[in-house]
């Protein structure tokens, strides 16, 4: 008797449910429904068949009667955004992700959306300015408008989004500076909650202000790389402890690095390159979770010793240290840190002989040291193999330009960081998962893709960073 009342228990609720996942949908969501429809092509099959949220269109999640998610990503959508978007005021979700054929702006009336959670518009062709507006969403955690041709400033106020998580305008036009609040206007100071800001491959300028850093900040990923940045690396830099990710690279910021960089102890990949930055080579000593780093292309002081310090990086597997005016031997430790596999050090002046010691480590996979003065090279033992080139040292114009180090095989062209055109490290994102719905989000590729790549996060009903409903 008790098994029958708990399946007709289960059969009540399993109806309840359904009716309101299935009920009418709302008048005014399902006309702003068929007005985006008529500024499409190529929409889903079945939108226009009877109702939105009854007959379950492709792509739309509703709550009772109201639609509370867009999700159509890679759909090959072609046409703009309507205005009368902003009927759907239930609307958390609204992803178009990969719709190349997505053009035009996004309306100022995207404003009105105020349960808006994530905003994600990545891989079209939408372009003109951020709307003013978008500073309304108050309740936004995910903004994601990389990969498109948006231009003008940065809005300030986005400043106002003050539950924003994530922060990508990456891969667009955008010019202007880094917009700060002054008492009247917002700024980006204002996101304490973001862990992301992805501002890379833009024409952004002026300074990077030193109001945008604080201790109160959470961020996490700091990409403003590829941009056309000037001055110097302000010092409030070293405050934002939580830090993972720092990118600058490929700017024309100058004057010395910050002293308390190393204070940045959980940074595992940094990205100074191709910049005028000046003054002695920083010292990291601390920063042991540092994995990445790459200093090439700037004007540091000539110094005469390899810093120590490289051989105190416990975490470090890629050290790029191209042009950067580095003197002296290599010392022997720096080949035993355990997780090392590569080193670029070509244009440098580093002399003497080049020894690996006994116990290298095993992970070893590059060592490129072409143009520099190394003389000659200690016996490599053969247990395990990895690819040294000596090219242009003096070791190869005396008689040992046989060696395979001394030429450099045409089939594998050693990666070199040339002036603005740098290959971005990872840079995992943080789970950020809608609930109930995919939500696609913008990664850094490993090293092996020179531009954007992007992740489908699962979704998860104990998300901690996204609303649920």
């Amino acid at each position: 008797m008790d098994s029958r009342l708990i399946l007709v228990s289960l059969l009540i609720v399993f109806i309840q449910l359904n009716s309101a996942t299935w009920a009418r949908t709302n008048t005014d969501d399902e006309t702003a429904l068929i007005a985006l429809k008529s500024m499409w092509t190529d929409y889903p099959p079945n939108w226009g068949v009877n109702d939105p949220c009854g007959n379950r269109w492709e792509g739309i999640v509703c709550f009772k009667e109201r639609v509370i998610s867009i999700i159509l990503t890679s759909m090959d959508l072609k046409g703009e955004l309507s205005g009368d978007l902003q009927g759907l005021s239930e609307l958390q979700t609204l992803d178009l992700s990969y719709n190349q054929g997505l053009t035009g702006s996004i309306p100022s009336s995207i404003g009105n959306l105020k349960k808006l959670t994530n905003l994600i518009l990545l891989g079209c062709s939408f372009s003109g300015l951020i709307p003013d507006s978008i500073g309304s969403l108050t309740n936004l955690v995910v903004l994601s408008l990389n990969s498109n041709s948006f231009s003008g400033d940065l809005p300030p106020s986005i400043g106002n989004l003050s539950n924003l998580n994530w922060l990508d305008l990456t891969n667009n036009q955008l010019t202007g500076t880094i917009p700060i609040s002054n008492g009247m206007t917002s700024g980006l100071d204002k996101l304490i909650k973001a862990q992301h800001f992805h501002l890379g491959k833009n024409q952004l300028s002026g300074s990077i202000p030193p109001e945008l850093f604080s201790p109160n900040l959470t961020l996490i990923h700091l990409l403003l790389d590829n941009n056309q940045l000037t001055g110097s690396i302000p010092s409030t830099l070293g405050l934002v402890k939580a830090l993972e990710v720092i990118r600058l690279d490929g700017n024309s910021l100058s004057g010395p690095v910050p002293s308390n960089i190393s204070n940045l102890t959980n940074v595992s990949e940094m990205l100074l390159s191709n910049n005028k930055l000046t003054g002695t080579v920083p010292n990291l000593t601390g920063m042991n979770s540092l994995t990445y780093l790459d200093m090439s292309n700037n004007s540091f002081d000539a110094s005469e010793e390899v810093p120590s310090w490289f051989s105190h990086l416990p975490s470090l597997t890629t050290l790029i240290m191209e042009r950067t005016e580095l003197g002296g031997a290599l010392p022997v430790s720096l080949f035993s840190l355990p997780n090392l596999q590569t080193v670029k050090l070509k244009n440098n002046r580093i002399d003497g002989k080049l020894d690996f010691g006994r116990h290298y480590t095993n992970q070893l996979q590059l060592v490129d040291l072409q143009q520099n003065s190394i003389t000659a090279m200690s016996a490599i033992p053969t247990e395990h193999e990895f690819k040294i080139i000596l090219v242009n040292n003096p070791i190869c114009q005396e008689g040992a330009n046989t060696e395979t180090y001394c030429k450099i095989s045409p089939s594998i062209t050693p990666y070199s960081t040339q002036p603005n055109d740098c290959v971005p490290p990872s840079c995992s994102s943080e789970k950020i998962p809608a609930q109930t719905v995919d939500v696609l989000i913008h990664t850094w590729e490993p090293l092996s893709s020179e531009f954007l790549s992007f992740q489908t996060w699962k979704t998860k009903a104990d998300t901690k960073i996204l609303s649920t409903f």
